[in-house]
């Protein structure tokens, strides 16, 4: 019997180092986290309140040095998840503002097309994947089945065991760190937007004194032993690993779990990819699944980046935070070194449906740490879009006072979805519900 993975509960200041500290200031929207999807939400709060205060606070030097730079770069068409999910609509839309946004901001991208392959006795999977695709208007995911002749044409190095493939023309990939830096600078161009490096959270309270209501957040800058607290008036938590850990803070006994699932990159250079073209995924292995989707990892496929460099990735292996997490809630840093362990079986993976790849051309490149909020084999998770009130946990004379926003288990398509997240959560959460800062 295999064993319960070790889920993450653990909570911001669990430990009780910082103490409560009055607001200096107020702030009419905090953003915590500045990887690709904080960013994107900074910048459309910039546009939609220009008048407005937005500050966002991200804990290392630069944007994106988590999930958002550890990644396959790829801009997905919405191929895999429920029709009605967030994952499958923030994609489709996110995917069409995003390529957009970089045409109009000369943000290098290119619409490569995929193919998702497939043996004979995993053609069903893909043909569900085009029926799916069909019963929405053909521009909106255009897909086609083709034959494995017909997949070898585009794809010369493809096993003979291909016996088909679907077709995603508006599949492509996009240069990340590009296209935050043209979000980091619409933020920072903005009248009232402004980014906070080197600057953590350590600590949020709902706050409900007299007129006014939000969030005392405390946040220490550097090395400095201390905080500092300002008042947020809303407060959007898109901290991806952390996420779970800010929200924890508040939620006490009825905390969330988390789970950590680390992909391994490798990049490689040798036979068997011959002028390479398209991105190349196989179909997820769902007979050593109880997901018949494979929804927790799509396979260890081929990707390209803008310079034509080939990688394969990414695996999938759980870990899981030591017994004492309160103390080491950063555990999976741990985790993201590069080193030839998985190789062996990537190369396993890859020789499926590009046998001529030679074992001694795949070299580590590096390592990216998903977000999970189900454990193996729980089955599809979607975004979840968390809205709290500062009344859930203090008495309000506002009713039920002022929100926090949490965008939790945001992994792929995050970054396809960044500019349809940040939409749904300004355009949607705030403004469609009339919760904005007046």
């Amino acid at each position: 019997m295999s064993r319960t993975l070790r889920a993450l509960t653990a909570g911001l200041n669990s430990t009780g180092r910082f103490k409560y500290k009055s607001p200096e200031s107020a702030i009419d929207y905090v953003v915590v986290g500045g990887g690709v999807v904080g960013l994107a939400i900074a910048r459309r709060l910039t546009q939609a309140f220009p008048e407005k205060t937005t500050f966002l606070l991200e804990r290392h030097e630069r944007a994106g040095e988590e999930i958002s730079s550890r990644n396959s770069e790829v801009i997905h068409a919405g191929l895999y998840y429920p029709l009605e999910s967030l994952k499958t609509k923030l994609c489709i839309r996110g995917r069409q503002l995003l390529y957009d946004y970089c045409g109009q901001n000369t943000i290098p991208f290119l619409k490569t097309g995929k193919l998702v392959v497939a043996r004979a006795d995993q053609r069903p999977y893909i043909e569900n994947l085009h029926a799916k695709a069909r019963t929405l208007p053909p521009a909106v995911l255009p897909t086609e089945l083709i034959s494995g002749d017909r997949a070898r044409e585009l794809e010369p190095d493809l096993s003979r065991d291909i016996a088909a493939a679907l077709w995603s023309p508006e599949t492509g990939i996009v240069d990340s760190h590009a296209y935050m830096e043209s979000l980091e600078k619409e933020i920072m161009d903005s009248e009232n937007g402004e980014l906070a490096y080197s600057t953590r959270v350590v600590r949020i309270d709902p706050h409900a004194e007299g007129s006014e209501d939000g969030w005392v957040v405390q946040a220490v800058t550097g090395d400095a032993g201390e905080g500092d607290a300002m008042l947020a008036r809303v407060l959007i938590n898109a901290a991806g690993l952390s996420a779970p850990l800010v929200l924890n803070s508040l939620l006490g006994k009825d905390a969330l779990p988390m789970y950590f699932a680390r992909g391994s990159y490798a990049s490689y250079r040798g036979p068997g990819i011959g002028g390479v073209k398209h991105l190349i995924y196989p179909c997820p292995d769902t007979a050593k699944s109880k997901d018949s989707h494979a929804f927790q990892s799509l396979g260890t496929h081929l990707t390209l980046d803008l310079q034509g460099k080939v990688r394969f990735g990414p695996d999938l292996e759980w870990i899981e935070p030591p017994a004492n997490e309160e103390a080491e809630a950063d555990f999976w840093t741990r985790h993201l070194v590069p080193d030839e362990s998985r190789l062996k079986l990537m190369h396993e993976a890859v020789t499926s449906y590009l046998p001529a790849v030679k074992f001694e051309g795949l070299q580590p490149d590096y390592v990216g740490i998903r977000p999970k909020l189900v454990p193996p084999g729980g089955g599809f998770q979607d975004f979840e879009l968390r809205v709290d009130h500062t009344g859930d946990f203090v008495q309000s004379r506002n009713g039920k006072g002022n929100s926090m926003i949490s965008l939790l288990g945001i992994e792929s398509p995050g970054l396809t979805a960044s500019l349809a997240l940040a939409e749904r959560v300004v355009d949607g959460l705030l403004v469609g519900t009339n919760e904005y800062v007046k």
